[in-house]
């Protein structure tokens, strides 16, 4: 079996995100990047089932600019085979990603496709969800727990209500949530094998998908500073306050 796994570079999340002085963005210069928790997660699961005989091969794609490779290097030191990097200077929506995604995933002919359930950059949560509808292909998202035999998925998934088991056919796009596995770090070892795994290079052009965004930021703001709170001698002085100051009674 194949399987692939899609991974994200993003600011890392132990940076405090600032929001650029023309409010076109997020500042990115200067700023530590890494590979996105959930992807993490996704990769890590897939190193299991190669290790455990269930996948003969998995591979990394990253999305973006030359430095997703650093991202790409860091799927393979944790035991992932090979790389496919798609190299765009383009903001990418998770539209476009999906379809080059599919587009690669036509070219692999991969059994699984493993993504994270959303990134933390933008947090949309779509893309698995698109590459199963573009694909035709079962979906399970929010996966907490796995388990792969005779040609189908057993798929925990964590809902509203709690804990939801499925079963679903392969090939199935996988999005995976926190409590799936706990990534390993890559050895210094690994580190090093890893700058001998090959990479492919790809363009949205040979892909066939032209990765224009189709949505246009107008402006960025940092969320209100939060006011002190202040205490209140009595229940009539709190409703008088919710109704003529804070206007919500």
């Amino acid at each position: 079996m194949k399987v692939l796994v899609a991974v994200k570079r993003v600011i890392d999340y132990n940076v405090k995100v600032r929001v650029k002085s023309d409010q076109t963005g997020v500042e990115t210069a200067n700023v530590k990047m890494s590979m996105n928790p959930f992807d993490e997660i996704a990769v890590e699961e897939g190193v299991k089932m190669r290790e455990a005989g269930t996948a003969e091969e998995l591979i990394a794609v990253s999305m973006g600019p030359p430095q997703c490779q650093e991202t790409i290097r860091t799927a393979l030191a944790m035991g992932a085979d090979r790389g496919i990097h798609v190299e765009t200077d383009q903001n990418l929506e998770p539209l476009a990603v999906a379809k080059m995604l599919k587009a690669i995933v036509e070219r692999e002919s991969p059994d699984l496709v493993i993504v994270g359930k959303q990134a933390i950059d933008d947090d949309s949560n779509q893309t698995g969800q698109m590459l199963a509808a573009l694909m035709g292909w079962s979906q399970a998202t929010f996966a907490s727990e796995l388990k792969l035999e005779d040609g189908n998925a057993e798929v925990t998934r964590e809902i509203d209500g709690g804990l939801e088991t499925i079963k679903v056919k392969l090939p199935v796009v996988i999005s995976t949530d926190l409590r799936l596995n706990t990534p390993r770090y890559a050895s210094l070892p690994n580190i090093m094998k890893a700058k001998k795994k090959p990479i492919d290079k790809l363009t949205p052009d040979e892909l066939g998908v032209d990765p224009a965004p189709r949505l246009s930021v107008l402006k960025v703001e940092e969320p209100a500073k939060r006011e002190a709170g202040v205490k209140v001698e009595s229940v009539q002085e709190l409703v008088d306050k919710l109704k003529n100051e804070a206007k919500v009674i």
